[in-house]
């Protein structure tokens, strides 16, 4: 069983962090550990992307079908935290 539930009307994923900031912590903690995991679940086909910048709070934004877009705050999560509202937006 995988470990994310990836809707088909997904189209893109936008991770936002900073290369430094404390906050962003979990958030990077999050993608070393499960980017992988998430490409070859996708097939390598659905675009992630990861924009660092400096000093901006971490937030993670889902493209769905038809151009919706839902952006969730990651500020102040844990890891486990960050994973569950990952889930979260993807449930929409």
């Amino acid at each position: 069983m995988s470990k994310f539930v990836i809707p088909a009307a997904l189209k893109e994923l936008r991770f936002h962090l900073s290369q430094t900031g404390e906050a962003s912590v979990p958030l990077r903690t999050f993608l070393k550990n499960n980017y992988n995991t998430l490409k070859t679940q996708l097939n390598y086909k659905l675009p992630i992307l990861i924009r660092e910048s400096y000093g901006i709070p971490p937030s993670v934004s889902a493209r769905f079908e038809r151009g919706e877009e839902v952006k969730r705050s990651l500020d102040g999560l844990d890891e486990k935290g960050v994973a569950e509202a990952f889930n979260e937006l993807l449930k929409k």
